[in-house]
């Protein structure tokens, strides 16, 4: 019987995910809100918290959020998440600049939904494309047992600690990396600098989680030209990804010398930010699965790097950040859910059987075009598993 639901489960994961990637309807002609797709968090969501989180509905158009203004309680809240634009969106909550909360790729037509537990205070919301305005979240303090109680989280102090210095020493290693491949750009060397694109870029795939909490940085060093409104014409489209698109595709270094000297100054303003920085426990934990989602999501089709297609690069930090987190938590994980364990080290081991056919033996892989069609159909099903299981963790840790 076990095995039975655990199989069902696996099948309703898929059609999620097949959802996703197809037009409205594609996989389903009923687009009632059952048929909608729901991540593994909101699975999550309604196994544990449908009786006690309070739900507020969030319509979002091309123009933004509907509301231009939300007001909420504090405590454990899901944001149910309808988009009505005519674009895949964002949706983000943001405290300054840090990322406290967010949601990738609802397509159009679909509904999500994200847990959070919210404290007192003024949030930004993004929804949608970063140049569109932002919404107002006020949340207000609760009271008696509407406060929203933090878990206990001092079994994750040592795990989170031992990660914290893992992200000091990754974003070390990028600010080294990316001055040799800025360096190289602004001396006009094309070749080198195409060369050193990909590895440059593995230390930011291994710590995306972290990274991604600063939300000015990662929308300047690591957003795709989707993300603007005139996508590769937009001034804003900077980063990674812009010296990608003049590297691989113009085959030029012409005119990116501001745009390497950018991504340079911002590495090292992250390098400065990590060093300081609280990680949450939710961040470290979530942050396991949040890595091979992207993968499943939207990584498999080879949106992230479509200009240089050293997508596998990408793929593979994303898998060893993950790992890393796993193997600081495993006494914990033992202890909780041993079985659970257990499928997510044979579902790793299986991911990383399908990157290591595409090696090459200076270390690197080779370009995701070469990849056969039947290899990105197991690699996608195998990561999506992968995806599924890790999305467990916060709950079998107590971690919201």
């Amino acid at each position: 019987m076990q095995a039975w639901i655990s199989n069902f489960r696996r099948v309703h994961f898929y059609a999620t995910l097949c959802l996703i990637s197809l037009t409205v309807g594609a996989c389903n002609s009923n687009n009632s809100p059952e048929s909608v797709n729901v991540s593994p968090e909101a699975k999550e969501v309604k196994a544990e918290q449908q009786d006690s989180a309070k739900k507020i509905a969030i319509t979002v158009t091309d123009k933004g959020c509907e509301a231009g203004q939300i007001t909420a309680d504090a405590g454990k809240t899901i944001f149910v998440i309808s988009n009505k634009s005519s674009n895949p969106l964002e949706f983000e909550i943001l405290s300054g600049v840090k990322v406290i909360g967010e949601r990738e790729n609802i397509a159009p037509g679909f509904v999500q939904q994200m847990k959070s537990n919210l404290t007192e205070g003024e949030y930004d919301l993004v929804c949608g494309k970063l140049s569109t305005p932002k919404s107002k979240l006020i949340v207000k303090a609760a009271s008696g047992t509407d406060q929203a109680k933090a878990p206990d989280s001092s079994q994750l102090a040592a795990p989170i600690a031992e990660y914290k210095v893992y992200v000091i020493q990754e974003t070390d290693q990028l600010v080294k990396n990316t001055k040799t491949f800025t360096d190289a750009v602004i001396a006009g060397d094309l070749s080198k600098a195409q060369k050193l694109y990909a590895p440059a870029r593995v230390h930011w795939e291994r710590t995306e989680p972290v990274a991604e909490l600063f939300s000015d940085l990662d929308n300047r060093m690591d957003a795709r030209a989707d993300d603007f409104e005139k996508k590769e014409a937009d001034p804003k489209f900077t980063g990674f990804h812009r010296l990608e698109k003049a590297l691989f595709q113009d085959k030029t270094t012409k005119g990116t010398k501001p745009i390497a000297e950018k991504l340079m100054k911002d590495s090292l303003e992250l390098q400065k930010r990590v060093a300081s920085l609280t990680i949450e426990p939710k961040n470290m934990v979530g942050g396991a699965a949040d890595l091979i989602e992207e993968v499943a999501k939207t990584k498999i089709s080879g949106e992230e790097d479509r200009y240089s297609h050293t997508d596998l690069w990408d793929f593979n930090s994303n898998v060893e950040g993950s790992q890393k987190i796993v193997e600081l938590l495993r006494p914990l994980i033992q202890k909780a859910n041993p079985d659970l364990l257990k499928r997510i080290d044979d579902n790793f081991a299986t991911v990383n059987q399908g990157l290591t056919k595409y090696k090459t033996t200076d270390g690197g892989f080779v370009a995701y075009e070469k990849v056969s069609e039947t290899d990105k159909k197991g690699l996608k099903t195998s990561v999506t598993t992968l995806a599924e299981d890790l999305s467990q963790l916060r709950g079998t840790l107590g971690v919201d």
